[in-house]
């Protein structure tokens, strides 16, 4: 809720009170907080007890338990939203200039539209490629070297420093992110238009990711429940981890969290490949639960404004979902 809030604020901020020349400072200060907040979580991940071991033992079989679900989910989410939504065209992205601000362009805007034919010195016409930049190349070098950092001193300041940090470098990222959602115009009347039909996105998050979790557990020699259960984390793997280890045992404990984490994970990186191939809403489905927070930063920079509201949506109705998928797959 808080974070809810801190972005509503920033989005009032950015349509009221922000002016335009704040558009490129925005994009830069994001990109600071994101690799902040990545390596924040590295530190987390490598400092906690046994996780070495953890992975070693368990990390075939949550590798599958991560993979599978979020396949589906991706899948299901575009179909609905192809057939459902005015889903953005693939390839569709920010602007060289919003990206560069922490802005992205409604998917109806001509001006906005990355995607839109560009003439070569021959005369002909062909749709830009996605811009991958070094926002995933950082990002995965932030994150190697905070897991390196958890690993080698765990109980160092740094990692403490670093701990401490990450709740308030989320706050200043969801303000930033809130700024640049509010200086679109006409991003309300464009979810107004949709109202409940957002509600498709996690709704074929949380089936697609149910249905992954069965399918994965059959060759892994886990129950249909079970495997449901050690899916219906979707990406929260604190939890998962924590809840699953107490009603169903460690192994399966372990596995969630570690599918959930890569979960996670995955979704940083795969975010571009399926705004290029797919279309926008799908990748909201493989962040899943962590759309609202975590993964949003990648929204913002491969999807448009409204791509990146329904993914504030989707994450928390995800989070709220988690605890009570739990409970009744394993109750």
């Amino acid at each position: 809720m808080d974070i809810l809030i801190i972005m509503v604020v920033g989005m009032l901020a950015g349509r009221f009170a922000v002016p335009e020349r704040f558009r490129p400072y925005n994009g830069k200060l994001q990109t600071v907080c994101t690799c902040l907040l990545i390596g924040s979580m590295g530190a987390s991940i490598g400092s906690g007890e046994g996780f070495l071991a953890s992975v070693a033992a368990w990390g075939g079989k949550s590798l599958v338990f991560c993979l599978i679900p979020t396949a589906c989910s991706v899948v299901l989410v575009y179909l609905l939203t192809a057939r459902l939504l005015d889903a953005p065209a693939p390839g569709t992205v920010a602007t060289a200039s919003a990206s560069a601000g922490g802005a992205v362009a409604p998917a109806s805007d001509p001006a906005g539209d990355a995607a839109a034919p560009v003439a070569d010195r021959a005369g002909r016409t062909s749709k830009p490629r996605l811009p991958i930049d070094g926002m995933a190349v950082a990002a995965l070098i932030m994150l190697a070297l905070g897991i390196a950092l958890g690993v080698v001193a765990p109980a160092s300041a740094l990692v403490r420093v670093l701990g401490d940090a990450s709740e308030p470098v989320l706050w200043v990222l969801m303000a930033l992110v809130g700024i640049g959602v509010g200086m679109h115009r006409g991003l309300v009347a464009s979810i107004r238009e949709h109202h409940l039909k957002m509600l498709v996105i996690p709704a074929g998050v949380v089936v697609g990711s149910l249905v992954g979790g069965a399918l994965a557990a059959l060759p892994l020699g886990f129950t249909v429940r079970e495997g449901m259960a050690a899916a219906s984390g979707l990406g929260w793997y604190s939890l998962a981890g924590v809840t699953i280890e107490s009603a169903a045992g460690v192994e399966l404990g372990g596995i969630a969290f570690l599918a959930n984490l890569m979960r996670e994970l995955l979704s940083f990186f795969c975010i571009p490949w399926i705004a290029r191939h797919l279309n926008g809403y799908a990748c909201i489905a493989a962040g899943a639960a962590t759309s609202e927070d975590t993964t949003l930063p990648m929204m913002i920079r491969y999807t448009d404004g409204r791509c990146v509201v329904y993914s504030l949506i989707n994450g928390v109705i995800c989070s709220a979902c988690v605890p009570v998928l739990i409970a009744l797959c394993l109750g």
